[in-house]
């Protein structure tokens, strides 16, 4: 018979952070490959003090009230939280906390690695190449796009996009970007202009999204803002899926609106959009912006230390919910 408190952890992550929780709590893993289905989800947390979930865990009032009275916090492996009922957690009395930080470099590495992917055509060319069509140097083989110089416009300057900035700068590249306000350090570090949203698509080059999941952000790339894009500009998207209309992206993807596009996220994951997966133009990558080993390491140590100091009275480091700790107090 023990007392400890117990944990529930929706899916395989470091193990380095299952170690740290069992040093505290008794810890239980969903170990298949997987993400649990709703009713799962219920079953599985139905007593148990607090959760580790993914974005691909829908935690909402019923799911709360399945876990029961007992939950006292759900700790998302990730910095996004749109797979939360912020509000129906804290009528509930649950804290949510979340990973921010720990992702940036990472994130930002990988928008670049994209962005440079897309624009030179390695995906096809690496396909080309493992297929044996290649029958040695030709002058017009997978002639892709410069970056060096070209105008890099970035949909919102949280600390992420900051870094694509940094990272971009050594490309030489012109930098604007839009935000819900200006911010004249960047703009004097980087030579960076602030524009509003019809400017930024009307000159980016490369486009870059940024902004967080929210209910007006969603579709903030539609069929009127492809239109709107250079046809030679490429869209980057390491953010949130559904911030771009995926229907939409294929057909201008299709008939040339724009030139090409590096998708790290999608709108209904796993599911990708009718006809995307045929397309030469778009680089695609199955959402692992922040799979590096110090990244999920962090990641974990943050959504850790989070449970161990709620279930042991503390507030949290990072909660997305703070009305919640002020209910509590």
């Amino acid at each position: 018979m023990t007392n400890r408190k117990s944990v529930y952890v929706t899916r395989a992550i470091p193990v380095e952070t299952i170690e740290e929780l069992r040093a505290h709590f008794d810890v239980e893993v969903n170990n298949d490959d997987r993400a649990l289905s709703r009713a799962e989800l219920q079953e599985r947390l139905r007593g148990r003090d607090a959760a580790i979930t993914l974005l691909t865990d829908t935690v909402d009032g019923e799911v709360l009230d399945a876990a029961g009275p007992q939950l006292r916090i759900v700790a998302n492996y990730a910095v996004g939280f749109n797979n939360f009922d912020v509000a129906a957690a804290t009528r509930r009395g649950v804290v949510l906390t979340n990973t921010p930080g720990v992702l940036d470099d990472a994130t930002a590495t990988h928008t670049m690695t994209l962005l440079l992917a897309t624009a030179r055509r390695i995906a096809e060319a690496d396909t080309f190449v493992r297929q044996g069509c290649w029958q040695g140097w030709a002058p017009m083989t997978f002639v892709g796009l410069d970056v060096d110089r070209r105008t890099l416009g970035i949909a919102g300057l949280g600390r992420i996009g900051r870094n694509v900035a940094k990272k971009a700068h050594a490309f030489d590249m012109n930098i604007i970007y839009s935000d819900v306000r200006p911010d004249r350090a960047f703009e004097a570090a980087f030579g960076a202009r602030h524009v509003d949203k019809d400017t930024l698509l009307r000159e980016a080059d490369f486009l870059t999204l940024h902004v967080p999941l929210l209910p007006e952000t969603h579709h903030y790339i539609g069929a009127a803002e492809l239109r709107a894009m250079k046809t030679t500009a490429v869209l980057i998207n390491a953010s949130r899926g559904p911030v771009v209309d995926e229907v939409a992206l294929v057909e201008a993807l299709r008939s040339g609106e724009i030139w090409g596009a590096g998708l790290d996220v999608f709108e209904d994951e796993p599911k990708l959009a009718p006809g995307l997966a045929e397309l030469r133009n778009v680089v695609i990558v199955p959402h692992i912006a922040s799979a590096t080993p110090a990244t999920r390491i962090a990641m974990g140590r943050i959504a850790a230390g989070n449970i161990i100091k709620v279930l042991n009275g503390r507030a949290p480091e990072t909660c997305v919910n703070p009305d919640v700790l002020r209910k509590t107090a």
